[in-house]
């Protein structure tokens, strides 16, 4: 797993760790670098020395075998590098990428680390998660059409670039309703519709790639995986909370709040573990 560190717990490596666990895979995460956020807006980014993550990524991989290889954003063109290298040191891992929306960054820089990221890190790409405008802007900027491109046409622009299937989220529908696709090229493999929620969500994403990646990489086939990982994205955000005075987060872990037909009673408190009372959701 190659990520940033993000305090605010929106993303990340602790929001891939928390995805990853929930659905019952081990995380090996190598730090590619730091936000500066809040749960508001990001302010900056602080990237790693490349040679430190591929320092982390080799010490782990030499000892560990792993089945899947997931990479959030990891910072610059020169950490895109080091990723995409040590993916070529084992071809048969798949590679799950996902690509977040960038508009807080500088666009220099968002240039330099999509075109870095298109012509280093797709063509290894098995999986690629990304929202709809995102990937629209960046795989189909001349997109002129009289509606906005389908799942499918993102997919196959996708294809073009070597990526076999693609994962597009956040297709508005009529009524309230999200489309959410797994798409190849050549044909639609899932559509998850679920209803939208009044809120501005920060971490859906990286809930979403990284209950994706802990389920293909437990063996789920990838229609299975895809469908799954949906269906716990969407029940993060209605179970979301807002620890702060920004954006509302995902609950990774609303597996953990008690049934609604269990009572205080029944439940161990605080002193139970020898801890002091505190507010904490779990």
């Amino acid at each position: 797993m190659f990520n940033a560190s993000d305090p605010s717990g929106a993303g990340g490596l602790s929001g891939d760790a928390l995805a990853m666990a929930s659905v019952g895979a081990h995380m090996l995460p190598v730090v590619t670098g730091a936000y500066a956020r809040d749960t508001n807006e990001i302010f900056d980014h602080f990237p790693f020395d490349e040679e430190a993550v591929a320092e982390q990524a080799r010490a782990i991989l030499e000892d560990v075998e792993v089945q899947l290889i997931k990479v959030g954003f990891v910072g610059s063109p020169e950490i895109l590098s080091t990723v995409a290298e040590t993916a070529t040191d084992y071809p048969d891992v798949p590679v799950v990428a996902y690509m977040p929306n960038l508009s807080w960054w500088e666009d220099a820089q968002i240039d330099a680390y999509l075109d870095a990221f298109r012509e280093l890190l797709l063509p290894q790409t098995t999986v690629l998660v990304g929202n709809h405008s995102t990937l629209w802007r960046w795989l189909l900027p001349d997109w002129n059409g009289d509606r906005p491109p389908s799942a499918r046409d993102i997919a196959k622009a996708a294809g073009e670039l070597g990526v076999p299937y693609t994962l597009v989220t956040g297709l508005v529908l009529p009524d309230q309703f999200i489309d959410n696709v797994l798409a190849s090229p050549q044909s639609v493999l899932v559509s998850e519709k679920y209803e939208r929620l009044e809120a501005v969500f920060a971490g859906a994403g990286d809930t979403l790639s990284g209950a994706l990646a802990a389920l293909l990489a437990s063996g789920s086939d990838l229609a299975a995986a895809a469908s799954e990982a949906l269906s716990y994205m969407d029940r993060c955000l209605d179970a979301g909370f807002r620890p702060g005075m920004g954006h509302v987060l995902p609950d990774r872990l609303f597996w953990a709040q008690p049934e609604s037909d269990e009572t205080a009673a029944d439940l161990p408190s605080a002193d139970d573990f020898a801890l002091p009372p505190h507010e904490t959701r779990h």
